[in-house]
């Protein structure tokens, strides 16, 4: 099956294609995926006026980070829980509230929404806003089950003209999309493994006082609901190792347990999940809610060096009888225990690379989910063009992500078939 982001080049023509730009001193910079030529913002262009369906605590961090977007309004928000709309009302004043989305899908000057509610909600809401003729920006997983999320896809590919961006936001990250160039250039060598994991000490169970609306709460704690932690985390980081290998996994093999949240929940707080690639590459994944010890991190494992990503930052250690490439001799190096890794740096100047602490935060980095939004309004405002991840691409990841979890519950291996990854 051709991979919508291989743009129709067989992987042998892709990697004669392929070029990297690399820096001479300081660090490696290297380009994101070629993006088309985009013309300068017209003069008279309007802003996208979105409605952002759900204001939860993953509603709110968009809303905050839309306000870092200028050619965005966020001109409404719809959530059924009135309490929500009154924080609406205080943070964001100028924004329509509504208890009833289906009121600002009949509103020709929204353009657009973004659907944040609860995973198992949106397919009603996702299909309902592609029939009005909106754009859409849908959360992953896009959906709890694989008919749901088919549904989605469905719908997305019926509706010519309009957008349809599922929210795999590291698609559109630069750091991602540069390393994804890197790694699919060859300079790994020979693809052998990835690792992959998520820990963060929390409950995921939020406390209310109404005993309907703590059940409205926490549903990621269901299983008749919830996708799990591979379905609501490891989603992105499971996609992140498909689109760098340029296949989807053909099994998966999962476990999961209770190990510290033993409160009456029916999804397992830590999970383990080897998924296996045609080729007999395997991407060994973990995740817990139990214990918050080394964060999140990706790795790729080559034959001639293997690359981490973390915090949205790059590194390349090389083998020892790895090719000289000649540049890493003035590249920027860091130190990780006994291990030395040359920085990847996407869209930074030698000057600001080689200032870089690798153990801090970059203060003047955009989030991923900043780039998926602005890939989402740049869209609006050039395109309409396929998407980085468009309802293809949140398809299958979603597929991925359901069928590993369905490991991870039955405690053994299950098979990914076509027919499983078919939109039909």
């Amino acid at each position: 099956m051709k991979r919508p982001d291989d743009h129709g080049l067989s992987r042998r023509s892709f990697l004669k294609k392929s070029s990297l730009v690399l820096g001479l001193a300081g660090a490696v910079e290297i380009p994101a995926e070629a993006p088309a030529v985009r013309p300068a913002r017209p003069a008279d262009a309007k802003p996208m006026n979105l409605a952002l369906l759900g204001f939860g605590p993953w509603g709110r961090e968009i809303a905050s980070t839309l306000e870092r977007l200028p050619e965005v309004h966020l001109a409404a928000v719809s959530d059924p829980y009135d309490v929500m709309l009154r924080r609406v009302g205080r943070s964001y004043p100028e924004a329509r509230t509504e208890t009833d989305y289906r009121v600002l899908l009949d509103d020709p000057a929204i353009d657009g929404v973004i659907i944040a509610t609860p995973t198992h909600t949106h397919r009603q809401l996702a299909v309902d806003a592609l029939q009005a003729g909106k754009h859409v920006y849908c959360e992953a997983p896009l959906a709890h089950t694989i008919d749901d999320a088919r549904a989605i896809a469905r719908a997305a590919a019926a509706a010519e003209g309009q957008i349809f961006q599922s929210g795999l936001q590291y698609r559109s990250d630069p750091q991602y999309r540069s390393v994804f160039g890197f790694i699919r250039s060859g300079a790994v060598g020979r693809a052998t493994m990835v690792r992959g994991q998520w820990h963060a000490k929390e409950s995921w169970r939020r406390a209310s006082p109404n005993r309907e609306r703590e059940r409205e709460q926490n549903w990621r704690l269901d299983a008749d609901l919830s996708p799990g932690l591979l379905g609501e985390i490891g989603i992105h980081q499971l996609d992140v190792a498909a689109w760098f290998l340029g296949a989807r996994p053909v099994s998966a093999t999962g476990f999961g347990q209770i190990m510290l949240w033993d409160d009456g929940r029916t999804v397992p707080d830590t999970v383990q999940a080897v998924l296996a690639f045609p080729d007999g590459t395997r991407h060994v994944y973990d995740a817990t809610l139990a214990s918050s010890f080394d964060g999140r991190y990706e790795l790729f494992f080559g034959s001639d060096s293997t690359i981490m990503l973390r915090d949205s930052k790059g590194w390349m250690f090389k083998e020892v009888d790895a090719p000289v490439l000649g540049w890493e001799v003035y590249a920027r190096k860091d130190t990780f225990y006994k291990e030395k890794g040359i920085a990847l740096v996407a869209n930074a100047t030698k000057l600001e690379a080689l200032g870089q602490d690798p153990a801090a935060d970059d203060p003047n980095a955009q989030t991923p989910l900043w780039h998926a939004l602005k890939a989402f309004h740049d869209n609006f405002t050039y395109g309409p063009f396929p998407p980085a991840a468009g309802p293809q691409e949140g398809f299958e990841a979603t597929v991925v992500a359901l069928k590993a979890n369905e490991a991870v519950l039955a405690g053994g291996g299950i098979t990914i078939s076509e027919a499983d990854l078919a939109v039909g």
